[in-house]
Order: C-alpha cells, then structure tokens, then sequence
C-alpha cells in the first residue's frame, strides 16, 4: 500500500475482533483521582523476577475517546474521560515493545513502538484491537519513538535514548508509508554539567551523564516544544525537560525552567518519559513514568499531572501534592492560579499500625511511612489476614487509597491474575466497627485501589482484611488516609536559609526552622517569585540538598509547612 488515499477501501472495510474487555479503576461518581493511577499494571515477561510494570505513557484524544499507550502494558486502555479507563488487551500491536507513540492522521491513528526493525501499524478505530501494518519495514532502527503532526499537514520523527547519543529528528513523508525525507538531524544533546537534573543518581551526583529519552512534542501559539527525559527511569529524580524552536527540527534552544516535569519527593517519586497533550476543554495535562525500581529498574507507574503554558510562553507542570487527591475538571481551567489539589491532607502518615502477622524487614509500621518502595507483608495470603491503623483521634474520611505490594508473587505476564478483594472496616472506639469500603466482590484488577467515600465517616481507627491476593501474600506499600483535620495548621516556615553551591551552582543546599506539629514540608523553586512552580516535598527533616539546577540561572525558593489541618504557606 502507498499513501493514505489508496488505504481507505481497507481501513473502512476492518471488522471488530470481539476481544474481552476489563475496567480499570472505581466505577462510580467519583470526581478526584490519586496518583499513582490506578490501573491493571500487568505483570513483567521478566524470567528473573516478578513485578508489574507501566511506563513511557502516551495519552491521545481521537474522536471524543481518550487512549492511553505504555510499555509491556499487554494492549491499551481507552475511555471517554480521565477517571475511567477500559482495558483493551492487543495480539494485533507488539505490545511488548518499550515506549510506544501513536498519532492521527487523516482519521487514522498510527502506532509505533521501540524496534530493532520496528514497523508502522495503523488503525481508525482504536477502540477495537484491529491494527494492521502499514510499513512492514520502517528503516530507522531506534528506541523512544515520538511521532507529530505539524499543523500544516506534515509529519515528523522524533527518537533516542542513549548516555551518549542525541535526540534526533527527521520528517517523514505523507505520501509514501511515513518513510523517512532526508537524514535525521541531531536536536537535544548532553549537557549535565550546566543541567543538573540530567546527572543520573537518586540526588543527581554520580558525576557523569544520564540517559537522554522519550522525546515528545508539541506545538504552541506557533513555538514546538520538543521535551525529553533524564536522567534515568530508576531514579526518583526522573524528569522531563525542553527545548523550544520556532521549527520542528530547530535549531533548539534550552528553556531554563528545566526540568518543568519534576516529582522527587511523597510517596511516589518520578515524572519523567511523558506526554504533554490537551484535554477536551482546553486543559493541558502531562502524563509521566513514576519509580519503585526496587524489584527491578523497570518496575514503574504512571502519574497524571495539571500542566500549561504561562505568560512567556514556558510549559510547566504542577506537581505539588501530585499523589494527593485531585479534582478532574470539567471544564477550561487556568493553573496557573492554583493546581487541581483536592485539600484533603495525609491522616496516616507514621500513624500506629498493628497487624495479624508480619514477616521479617516488612513490619506494620511500613504501610504508613509514606514510601511506595517498602511495604508491609503478612505471613501468608490467606482470608482474614488484616491491618489495623489508629489515626490518633476521630477524623472524618474523605478517601482512602490501599497500594498493594505483591510480596511472594510469583506471576509472569500472561498469567491468569486473580484480584484483590478486601474490605475496609472503621471504628471509632475499636470495639464497634463498620464496613466503609467493601470491594468483597472486587471486579477490577486495582493494585493501587483509591476510593473516594461520598459520605465520609468519622472514625479514629480503620482496618483492612483481606479476602483473596492474586498470588503471594496480602501486602501493603501503604495504606493512605486523606481527610481534613479539625486542629490547627502549621505556623509558617521561618529563617529559610539557600546556600547556591559556589563552585557548582547546579547545586544548593537549603535549610530551614523546624515547625512544630508540621507533617512535612513542600519546597517550592522557579525563575520568579510568582513561578515558583518546581516543587519536592520532604518529610521528617527541615533541610534539602537540591542537585537539579541550571547554571547561570536565577532561582526564588519558598518552603511551605503542612500537617493534617492544612498547608501555611511561605515567603519566597
């Protein structure tokens, strides 16, 4: 087949292929969400460890339905908002390829993924895994592919993920199986001695370069925004940086906000390899990779992320609070006036825990340390194994989110994986209890389960039990309890102190007074007093070495103090 014109007869001709569906997520009037989303993470094709695994996430609005593609995710999923997502298991997409890319053209979705020889699939009904191949033959071997439509028509190439090589681009022609025109141009080079963020490590310091990946474009009021990852999908430090053109293939130049995607504190840590795309109002939202890396490097999450573009025409994305509840809009919003942060604050956080059993290095306590890389495990998976938490008092439950941790899981991907069922029972005395979220009869592959409860109870103590793991034992990486407090918040932060490495100026070291009954903190950083839009949330000290910075670049910092009751903002 050559060209999109000679497609049609065969496109409008393809049958559904009649596949089994599952939905991911809580079904019901649920308005907030909570990152880590919570998806059916499939289980890894590792033969050496068993994990489960989402990353390098594309989400793409066609035809009033939102798709979201991620690596060795066994298919895709799709939905009519953000909330809800129906899975789509593929056997017509390689769908054990690392980073894919789909873009629309002519209304016809094209899928490419990362390939050795990788081909170009097409499809113009996405919902239906009915995906047939267009270039059996796509002559750029390469990994972290973008593809991008041009406004004028036109398609371009974006690829790289390498310690060494660049990002590189090149357009493709329209009319001749999206091959490509002329020779790929380099675009983003290394630089982690002026930037930071892209020295590699878990607080960028191991002296020498990161891994430059998953480029992404977009365009905006007539600039191209050609985003990439550093410094690696390990690291809680991940991010995602820009260069912006006037062309699609540039030249390019750095936009010192870098990294604008940038998540290395809470509970999860990560925001990096994402997509930047827009919603069905005009809202711009980035979806990015999250780590856990404990397993294996590649056991990773997806994170959803409020993201815009400012007054000066810089892109930037809201992670403040970003594995809080948040609202989904549903209508045009501007961020830049505040993020989509729900207000209800961490009630289990160091809270006292006890157990039916636990095994050795996974004690109670570690189902509310607020760390998504340790968890609680019972001594076995059967029923009636439980957690029980006591907030301290009698607090009002707004939501609850249980991240399971698969200890002892043993399974592969393509696998049968039985759900988790459990319900989650309050008390306010310990003596008298009341079921207040019962997924008994679980429907939903959901190891990362957040409900939101429509009438919140008040209650001070809450217990989990368990009815059925899909392998291995019943296991918690926390179970997190967001409500608001009845007492007092935090007085503000006073004497912070930013000491801008002399020698390295990509390097600061900030400190503050301790507050008195504080939760945490959130450090927040920008090029202005008014863009202080960076953000890393830190939790039992009053201090943070910051190793992302720019050289050359002007900074404004703030720490704002948080607990139960609310957040005291800062002075920059």
């Amino acid at each position: 087949m050559k060209g999109f014109m000679n497609l049609w007869a065969a496109m409008f001709a393809m049958s559904a292929m009649g596949q089994q569906v599952q939905t991911s997520g809580h079904v019901s009037d649920q308005i907030t969400f909570c990152n880590p989303l919570n998806l059916n993470y499939r289980f890894s094709n590792n033969p050496q460890a068993s994990y489960r695994e989402a990353a390098d996430p594309v989400i793409h609005l066609f035809k009033g339905m939102y798709y979201l593609y991620a690596s060795k995710s066994g298919g895709y999923w799709y939905g009519s908002d953000l909330l809800h997502w129906t899975y789509r298991p593929s056997v017509t997409l390689p769908v054990d390829d690392y980073a894919p890319t789909v873009e629309a053209v002519h209304d016809t979705v094209f899928f490419i993924a990362s390939s050795g020889t990788p081909k170009i699939y097409y499809n113009i009904n996405p919902s239906e895994d009915n995906w047939k191949v267009y270039n059996d033959h796509f002559p750029i071997g390469m990994t972290d592919p973008d593809l991008f439509k041009d406004t004028d028509g036109r398609v371009y190439f974006y690829y790289g993920c390498s310690d060494v090589n660049p990002i590189m681009g090149v357009e493709l022609d329209t009319s001749h199986n999206l091959n490509p025109v002329g020779t790929p141009v380099p675009l983003i080079e290394h630089k982690f001695a002026d930037h930071g963020w892209e020295e590699p490590g878990e607080d960028n310091a191991k002296g020498h370069a990161g891994w430059n990946e998953g480029s992404w474009m977009n365009k905006h009021d007539g600039k191209y925004y050609l985003q990439f990852a550093a410094p690696g999908t390990e690291f809680k430090v991940y991010g995602d940086g820009v260069y912006v053109s006037d062309k699609p293939l540039g030249p390019f130049r750095y936009m010192p906000n870098s990294p604008f995607s940038y998540k290395p504190g809470g509970f999860i840590d990560g925001a990096g390899h994402g997509c930047t795309f827009e919603d069905k109002y005009g809202n711009y939202w980035h979806i990015a990779t999250m780590s856990i890396s404990i397993r294996h490097m590649f056991e990773r999450r997806l994170g959803l992320f409020p993201a815009f573009f400012d007054e000066n025409g810089d892109l930037q994305c809201l992670t403040a609070f970003g594995d809080y509840p948040m609202t989904m809009p549903n209508h045009k919003m501007d961020y830049s006036k505040g993020s989509l942060f729900k207000g209800w604050m961490l009630l289990s956080y160091n809270k006292r825990v006890t157990a039916s059993s636990a095994l050795p290095h996974h004690e109670p306590a570690l189902a509310a340390d607020e760390d998504v890389r340790t968890w609680w495990s019972a001594a076995s998976g059967n029923a009636n194994e439980w957690l029980q938490m006591d907030l301290g008092q009698i607090e009002q439950v707004s939501a609850v989110q249980v991240n399971f941790a698969d200890e002892g899981a043993q399974l592969k991907a393509g696998m049968p994986v039985k759900l988790y069922r459990y319900q989650i029972s309050g008390s306010k005395d310990g003596l008298t209890w009341q079921v207040i979220v019962d997924k008994s009869n679980q429907a939903q592959d959901a190891p990362h389960d957040y409900t939101e409860i429509t009438k919140a109870p008040k209650v001070r103590f809450l217990r989990i039990t368990n009815i059925a793991v899909p392998d291995g034992k019943f296991s918690i990486a926390d179970l997190r309890v967001f409500g608001k407090g009845n007492g007092s918040k935090p007085a503000q932060v006073k004497h912070l102190q930013v000491l801008r490495d002399s020698v390295d100026s990509r390097k600061a070291s900030l400190s503050w007074d301790a507050i008195k009954g504080a939760t945490g903190y959130v450090v927040y950083f920008g090029l202005g007093s008014d863009k202080c839009y960076h953000s890393v949330m830190v939790y039992g000290k009053h201090e943070l070495q910051l190793n992302a910075l720019n050289k050359g670049v002007r900074y404004f910092f703030r720490v704002d103090a948080f607990n139960e009751n609310g957040i005291t903002k800062g002075t920059e």
